[in-house]
């Protein structure tokens, strides 16, 4: 079946912050989204945009999104505004937003669905695996040109998955247990039958034909039921990268945005200028995935199709020279500049693991410091 891809003609940016909503008392999960949305729809006005605010599968959930951005600057500083909306507004409802990839003891049973047909559906034919989605992410859209472009950059993207994902790991606790992974959310996301790491097709016209097997055997009803870790989205005519655990704080999100379009840009480029993208087998873009997911900023890397590896943080560093010069060019040369913070000062889940081993294992003082990061 026929797939429009909407062209973007820049290099635009939009963002999914995806936050859970915890009780200011408890410091439990608070199914209170409706009462949110209900809220800042009536006490806001004009001061947010209603399609800025978005329910998600389970109550306890709320994801702010962007508009269209030329800049990472601008995505920010517009998250930023929604944000302090929607924070004030809960407060008031007694929850604070939190954001990681998972709580570190909450737990699935107590957590109700958002009505809706497609969520009962989706739970319905999941069952176990999809009540036990107690995950929050950040998605980050890229605008892209030309169509044929689309499927090599989503390819020759997962050679930086370990990168992204390392950087964001923020999901180390699941169920009052520390799992021994930097990110949880990455291996229980995985679980669901469309999600996961993408196909690496070679043509669009493949991908289509991917598409309308999916919905002629009723694996899919709508295409954004497609829930890999990096997809087109045709309908905004950009590349959909989804690998970050959810992010705690502003500066951490700009960071991880700047290297997002810089990484999707300069391939972009690569391909205008004539170049074939480089990709890896698909068995070691698995196991760097794993690899990430367990071992956050310390994993050792596989690099290519000879089996080189490195540290994924060296890697990182030599990767940062590369895209400094497009940075500035893009206008977010301070954000991916905070690549570097996060990791000399630790990422997420090495930070709420240090606060558990300072308090004696106190996962309410987890929680504390993950709300906390998030700025005023």
């Amino acid at each position: 079946m026929p797939v429009e891809f909407r062209s973007s003609p820049q290099p635009t940016v939009g963002v999914e912050w995806e936050f859970a909503l915890v009780d200011q008392v408890t410091r439990d999960l608070s199914n209170c989204a409706s009462e949110v949305f209900d809220a800042v729809h009536a006490s806001a006005g004009s001061l947010i945009d209603e399609s800025k605010l978005h329910k998600e599968l389970l109550r306890n959930t709320v994801e702010i999104v962007t508009g269209i951005c030329e800049t990472v600057p601008e995505a920010v500083a517009d998250l930023a505004g929604t944000t302090r909306v929607v924070r004030r507004t809960a407060s008031e409802l007694g929850a604070d937003l939190y954001s990681a990839g998972t709580h570190p003891f909450a737990e699935w049973s107590q957590q109700l669905l958002t009505p809706g047909e497609r969520y009962e559906e989706l739970i319905s034919r999941t069952q176990w695996w999809g009540r036990q989605m107690l995950i929050w992410g950040l998605h980050i859209h890229v605008g892209i040109r030309r169509r044929e472009h689309v499927l090599p950059i989503v390819s020759s993207l997962l050679n930086y998955f370990p990168h992204l994902q390392a950087l964001s790991a923020s999901s180390p606790m699941w169920s009052g247990t520390d799992t021994g992974y930097a990110s949880n959310r990455a291996m229980m996301f995985q679980q669901l039958p469309t999600a996961g790491l993408p196909f690496q097709f070679q043509t669009w016209e493949e991908y289509e034909h991917f598409v309308d097997d999916q919905f002629t055997t009723g694996v899919i009803e709508h295409l954004n039921d497609l829930r890999w870790d990096v997809r087109p989205s045709p309908a905004l005519g950009t590349v959909e990268v989804r690998i970050c655990d959810g992010v705690s704080n502003l500066r951490e999100l700009g960071a991880l945005t700047a290297l997002t379009q810089c990484l999707v840009v300069d391939l972009d480029r690569r391909l205008e200028a004539g170049e074939e993208l480089p990709t890896l087998p698909p068995w070691h873009v698995q196991e760097n995935k794993w690899r990430a997911a367990r071992y956050g900023l310390d994993a050792e890397i596989i690099l290519d199709s000879r089996n080189r590896e490195r540290p994924v943080t060296e890697d990182l560093d030599e990767l940062l020279d590369r895209l400094a010069p497009l940075a500035d060019e893009l206008g977010c040369a301070q954000e991916l500049a905070g690549v570097v913070d996060i990791t000399k000062l630790g990422a997420s889940y090495q930070r709420q693991r240090q606060v558990a081993a300072d308090t004696g294992g106190d996962l309410v003082a987890v929680v504390d410091s993950v709300v906390a990061e998030l700025e005023p």
